[in-house]
């Protein structure tokens, strides 16, 4: 790979250890996919929760940390994806104080580097949206999906040591995503009958992903009229990463590189594949019901905007979550601080239901939160969360938001 003089220096071990071990791994990665060089990224979104750190992680986050200032700051801004204990709500959930440890921990470690303690993965309607162009360093793939194909701007999924590394050196190898070429159409779908809801987009977008099957492919969607919003937009695109681990996706007519089916491809159109209603359907049905008992209801997998927020406090208004189910919610800590001053906090939780901030139910040891509360019968609006969490021991059903509060209420899906 070719070095300017700063990489160089940062190599040489000039400008401090954790520079120097970060840009080396970076180079290792660089070289595995041919990147010539390094490309500046201006800002980096970390994940950093301790389900994945783990004790060993969070221990290297403290070496880090004990360097001399002026070595260890991050270079650009860097914020922090969904952490696994919410500290204001953990005891509730029965997680121990060792989970909460640990994540303290971590933070501290973190906060020394110069990250900022964000820990959403809605950082793009929250905190820091990209613009058209913007090369990121992007560790969560809901979020990388969204800044590529909604904003324009430019990342590849960048792992959480990898995105520490970016935001130590400020940069990142140019591969993937951060080229012209990576960014072409490869495939293409033709939508029949427009998603009627989120969890419609969401399932939409796992059709799609399940199809396209991935990391080097980009699905070019025709056949939808009129712009989705950003809530759409979201939940399309974070299933589609998470069922096909799709970087990119190109929307004819809405995103901004895509004006026209030319202007994303190649040569002539591939012949394009259709989806309609009927493999939504058949998605729902392939997770089946929870007719006898649901025993927790999960809104998060992304984390809820305000507007989400706000329709999900009117479904719950007045009513009462059934006494052997669980409602939790999560959201950044930005939109829950906001909740609290709208009074939509109040109205969720009168209800019985949680709201969580700064986490994903995912990330928060799913595993044994099922295991302290006995559950496993599982219910989400959210197709990413569906997809990925069968693989912590529950028994997962897709069905949307309206749907999953009734069941909250009555302890089942009617």
């Amino acid at each position: 790979m070719r070095l300017n003089e700063i990489e160089q220096a940062m190599l040489a071990g000039e400008l401090g250890a954790p520079r120097q071990q970060a840009i080396e791994q970076q180079m290792a990665v660089g070289r595995m996919f041919d990147a010539p060089d390094f490309v500046e990224v201006s800002h980096v979104h970390v994940m950093g929760d301790t389900e994945s750190l783990g004790e060993a992680g969070v221990a290297w986050l403290e070496q880090l940390a004990t360097a001399p200032r002026e070595q260890r700051r991050v270079r650009v801004p860097t914020v922090t994806d969904p952490r696994g204990i919410d500290q204001c709500a953990f005891r509730r959930l029965k997680q121990p104080e060792s989970m909460a440890a640990l994540e303290l921990r971590a933070a501290a470690a973190l906060r020394e580097l110069g990250v900022l303690m964000t820990d959403t993965c809605i950082n793009y309607q929250t905190v820091l949206p990209p613009v058209r162009g913007e090369h990121l360093a992007y560790g969560d793939t809901g979020s990388t999906i969204y800044a590529n194909s909604v904003c324009g701007a430019r990342s590849n999924f960048e792992g959480g040591p990898a995105a520490l590394a970016a935001g130590l050196t400020g940069r990142v190898p140019r591969y993937g995503c951060h080229l012209d070429a990576g960014r072409r159409g490869t495939h293409l779908f033709e939508v029949r009958e427009r998603p009627r809801n989120l969890t419609e987009w969401g399932a939409l977008g796992a059709v799609i992903g399940r199809a396209a099957g991935s990391y080097w492919t980009v699905p070019v969607i025709t056949g939808i009229d009129g712009s989705p919003t950003s809530d759409e937009l979201k939940h399309f695109g974070a299933a589609m990463a998470s069922w096909g681990s799709v970087p990119l996706f190109h929307m004819v007519g809405v995103t901004p590189e895509a004006p026209d089916l030319a202007s994303v491809l190649d040569g002539p159109a591939p012949a394009a594949t259709t989806v309609g209603l009927a493999d939504i359907e058949a998605l729902y049905a392939a997770f089946g019901r929870h007719e006898e008992k649901v025993d927790v209801v999960v809104f998060a997998a992304p984390q809820l905007s305000l507007v989400e927020l706000q329709q999900l406090a009117e479904l719950l208004r007045e009513r009462r979550v059934h006494e052997g189910t669980a409602l939790l919610v999560a959201t950044s800590p930005e939109l829950k601080a906001a909740c609290d001053r709208m009074g939509i906090t109040e109205t969720i939780e009168a209800s019985g239901a949680v709201l969580l901030q700064g986490v994903c139910f995912y990330q928060m040891y799913a595993r044994e939160l099922g295991v302290a509360n006995g559950w496993t019968r599982l219910l989400s609006n959210s197709a990413k969360l569906v997809n990925i969490i069968s693989g912590y021991g529950y028994e997962p059903v897709l069905a949307p938001m309206e749907v999953c509060v009734e069941a909250a209420v009555a302890g089942r899906m009617a």
